[in-house]
This record gives C-alpha cells, sequence and structure tokens, in this order.
C-alpha cells in the first residue's frame, strides 16, 4: 500500500501528463532513471581539488608557522591565531555557507568559494604583516565555509547510481582522511626549499585548474531551494564564537581577572545563549535545534568538540618542539607527524569499522579517548634532551589510535536516524562542532602553554644554573602544562561519552540495535 502526500497523490508514483505519454495514450509503468551523466568523473576530480585544498589549508600552514613568526616579528601569544582564524571562520560560518548554496545555486557558490579562496591565498601569502596574514586566513575560512558545502551537495548530486556514489564518495572520504597529512608534508618541503609564503601561494594553482574544469564538468541538477539566509543567527552565533576565543587570547597578556577579558568571555556566553534563543524561533534557522535535542547525538557532538579541543593543541606544541628545540628542518617535522595519521586511518578503519557492528559506540569512544589521554601524559613528560623514536613517537601512535577509535563511531552515531530533510544540517552541525572545538582548543592550550612558559623563564631568570637553555625548558615547560591540560579534557570527552551514548549501535537504517 502506497504512502500519501498531503495532498492525496502516492509518493510512489506521479500523475501522468502529456508528456508522461505513449503516441497510443498508454502511461508507461515505470519513468526511467536520468541517464548517467558521462562527465562525471572529470566533475569528480574538479571536486576533489577544491575539497583538497580546503583540507590541505587546515594542517600546510602548521609547519610553516614557525618561520612566518620569526619572518613578520609575531608574538608567540598572537602566532595561534595564524591558525584560529581560518577554522573559526570555518566553522563559524559553515552552516550558513550551506544555507547560500541551497539559496543561490551549488554550482555558482563552488566557482565563488574557489576564486574567493584563491584571492585570499594570494593575499596571506603576500602579508607585510601579522595582521594582513591573520585577515587573509580568516578569508580563507570564510570563502571555505561556502566551498564546502557546495562541493559535497554537488557531489551528492552528480553520482545517482549507488555503485558510482560508493566509489565517488571513497575518493572524497580518503582525501579528508589523508589530506591533514599530506598538508603537513608538503608545508614542510615548499617552507624548507622555497620559503613559508608558498605554503599559501600554493593554493593558487590548484584553485585555478579547478575553476578552468568547473564550468566544462559541473552540473548543478538539483533546483534551489527557497527561504532566506538566517542573518541574525549567524551574527549571534559567530559574534559569540569570535568573543569566546579573543576573550581566550586575551587572557594571557591582560590576565585571566581583566575587565576587558571578563567582559568579552561574558559577551561570548551571552550571544551564544542569543543565538540558541533565536534559533528556536527562526522561520528558516541556521541550526534545527531538533538535531540537538536528542540525547545521544548531543552527546557525541559534545565528544567530537571536546576531543577536537584537546588534540589541536598538539600540532601547535609538536611542531615548534621538534623544530625550535629539536632544531629538526621543516620536511623532517611534516614527516614526524606520519605517523599520528596512520593511527587514525588504522584505528577508523581497520579497528573501529570492525568492531562497531559488534560493539557499543560509547564503549569505543570511550576507549579511543582514554589512550588518546595516555599519549597526551607522555607527551607532559618530554625534555629539551627527549629524542624522536623513544620518547615521542609512542604518544603520536596513541593519540592516532585513539583519535581513529573515537571519530569514527562519533559520525557514525551522530548522523544515525536523522530524516532525511535533516541530513545535510547533521553532517554541517558535526563539521561546524569541529572546526569551533579547533579555534578553541587551538587559542585556550596556547593561552595556558605561554602563561606557564613565561612564568617558568621569570622564575628561572636570576638561576645561573641555567644560562642559555632557560628559554627552551621554558618553553617545554609551558607544553608540558598544556600537555596535561589536554589529557584532562580527553578524559572529560570519554565520560561525556560514557555517560550520554546509550549502549547501542547504529546501523545504516537509522535504527538501533542491542550492542
Amino acid at each position: 500500500m502506497s504512502k500519501k502526500r498531503p495532498g492525496g497523490e502516492s509518493l510512489l508514483s506521479a500523475p501522468s501528463t502529456a508528456a508522461d505519454r505513449s503516441p497510443d495514450g498508454e502511461v508507461p509503468s515505470a519513468t526511467p532513471a536520468p541517464a548517467p551523466d558521462p562527465k562525471r568523473w572529470w566533475a569528480l576530480a574538479v571536486i576533489a581539488l577544491a575539497q583538497l585544498m580546503v583540507i590541505l589549508d587546515g594542517t600546510i600552514v602548521n609547519i610553516a608557522l614557525p618561520s612566518a613568526q620569526r619572518a613578520l616579528s609575531m608574538s608567540d601569544a598572537d602566532r595561534q591565531w595564524v591558525i584560529t582564524a581560518y577554522t573559526l571562520a570555518f566553522g563559524g560560518l559553515l552552516l550558513l555557507g550551506g544555507r547560500v548554496a541551497d539559496l543561490v545555486g551549488r554550482k555558482r557558490t563552488f566557482v565563488i568559494g574557489l576564486a574567493g579562496f584563491a584571492a585570499a591565498s594570494a593575499l596571506g601569502g603576500a602579508a607585510a604583516g601579522p595582521g594582513m596574514l591573520f585577515a587573509a586566513r580568516a578569508l580563507q575560512g570564510a570563502f571555505a565555509a561556502v566551498l564546502a558545502p557546495s562541493a559535497l551537495s554537488l557531489l551528492t548530486t552528480t553520482f545517482t547510481d549507488p555503485k558510482a556514489r560508493a566509489r565517488a564518495f571513497g575518493v572524497y572520504g580518503a582525501l579528508a582522511g589523508g589530506g591533514s597529512a599530506v598538508g603537513l608534508i608538503v608545508g614542510g618541503l615548499l617552507t624548507e626549499y622555497l620559503n613559508w609564503r608558498w605554503s599559501l601561494y600554493v593554493n593558487v594553482p590548484i584553485a585555478l585548474a579547478a575553476l578552468l574544469g568547473a564550468p566544462a564538468f559541473l552540473r548543478d541538477r538539483s533546483g534551489r531551494r527557497r527561504g532566506h539566509l538566517d542573518v541574525p543567527g549567524a551574527l549571534l552565533g559567530c559574534g559569540g564564537l569570535v568573543a569566546l576565543v579573543y576573550g581566550f587570547s586575551e587572557a594571557e597578556p591582560r590576565g585571566w581577572t581583566s575587565p576587558s577579558v571578563l567582559t568579552l568571555l561574558a559577551a561570548g556566553v551571552i550571544l551564544l545563549a542569543a543565538f540558541v534563543w533565536w534559533q528556536s524561533r527562526a522561520a528558516s534557522p541556521l541550526l534545527p535545534l531538533r538535531i540537538v535535542k536528542d540525547r545521544v547525538r548531543a552527546g557525541s557532538l559534545a565528544t567530537m568538540g571536546l576531543a577536537t579541543i584537546g588534540m589541536f593543541g598538539v600540532f601547535l606544541f609538536l611542531t615548534y618542539y621538534l623544530q625550535v628545540v629539536l632544531g629538526y628542518p621543516p620536511v623532517r617535522t611534516g614527516l614526524a607527524f606520519m605517523p599520528i595519521s596512520a593511527g587514525i586511518v588504522i584505528g577508523a578503519t581497520q579497528i573501529a569499522t570492525r568492531l562497531l557492528p559488534r560493539t557499543a559506540p560509547r564503549t569505543l569512544m570511550s576507549s579511543g579517548m582514554v589512550l588518546a589521554a595516555a599519549g597526551m601524559v607522555l607527551l607532559s613528560s618530554l625534555t629539551v634532551h627527549a629524542r624522536y623514536v623513544p620518547h615521542v613517537l609512542p604518544a603520536l601512535l596513541l593519540l592516532g589510535l585513539g583519535m581513529g577509535l573515537t571519530f569514527m563511531p562519533v559520525y557514525a552515531t551522530a548522523t544515525a536516524g536523522v530524516p532525511a530533510q535533516d541530513a545535510g544540517v547533521a553532517s554541517a552541525v558535526l563539521n561546524t562542532v569541529q572546526q569551533m572545538g579547533a579555534s578553541l582548543g587551538t587559542v585556550l592550550l596556547n593561552t595556558i602553554a605561554t602563561g606557564a612558559t613565561s612564568r617558568y623563564v621569570h622564575s628561572h631568570v636570576h638561576d645561573p644554573g641555567h644560562g642559555g637553555a632557560t628559554l627552551n625548558e621554558g618553553m617545554v615547560h609551558g607544553f608540558s602544562v598544556a600537555y596535561w591540560c589536554s589529557a584532562g579534557v580527553l578524559l572529560l570527552a570519554a565520560l561525556v561519552a560514557g555517560l550520554t551514548v546509550r549502549r547501542k549501535t547504529p546501523n545504516p537504517a537509522g535504527n538501533d540495535t542491542p550492542a
């Protein structure tokens, strides 16, 4: 028995028209499916180029950051804005970017995002000072927030055959998983053999190649949706996040009790509370609250946010530890991060994928967070005389395996059972939580590390036994304090997952079966 539309017609059939009838007046038994786009694999290449560029920029600048800091006379307290400006703009505008793609057209926003990203990258590469670089990174994030949702939507509408779609998403997923690792290596090569500016300039030829292919190969098959942009929601949400992040960044130079810091933090909380209030009343909300009212989904999102808060300091601090303290060149630094990427891939694809059908998601999430916390504790014991293989490598492997065990079930659980009309926004919320966790984690942990470093150096400045080693020892001490804080955040994530994610295993149909 077929289901009925509100108007009475069947969901399984549509009323026939003259165009549907054959010359003898008969109505065909079924409408043939649209033929596959013959240029779809070229379209995948264009979309993959854009996706690779966005993923690369999450890490490619990390390896170049010590060189950029020296060249632009950037302070330790401000260096985190090179990373945070990108992740904050990207995550804060991602929901709005998806809505723009729906209203304006996916192909058009894809092209706009590509062109804007290339221009912002060129601006950053030509930066004459820290402020110009921060602004360029924020522009990159804003255009990435337009580009990423339209790229994913185009991929979905271009590949309609299930087998072809599975292959296409396999390529897309491989880029998402391996792009960060590639970014670390490419950033090292460009910084060492050219200079740090090429870690930004490299986006220009990639974007131009994608722009040349977009008009010829991309097809925006789906029609535009009706609705309005939730501009007040975007201003409240992004404004609240910016106030919080800026408040945390000012805590180290001004002090946690400074009136300006307290004002910024209070303003951030108030704006975010107003954002939640507005989303419950807006006609076309950026974030329908029904998405996060489910306890399991909310717990999965909280676990992801805490995991990224705890993790992102690693990339910043370990980059400086390897290059400044141990004296690694940029390329060797990039290669030194490979074990964490390998651990994530193995943990997600070889362990979590096989265990999830018969293991409770919260068991995998909590176990992964405990493993990652153990890796952080190992990093906290590093000294200025540590060596990579016995001291750094085990910690990176634990971190990678732990994150892989966590991320895969989080993605599966956070998107399970979501109604079809909310699937896009549920995925966007998960990506937004990741980017916001990266922003808050980077700025908060950097504030903690630089404060601990300053206190250590000031307390040992008159100690003749330390001499020239004081600055490096102070830096390592600051990193150690931040690693302990990261370990605490990851253990909190393990607790949240254990308490909120029910003992069920999600399946593709959206139903849950007891684990």
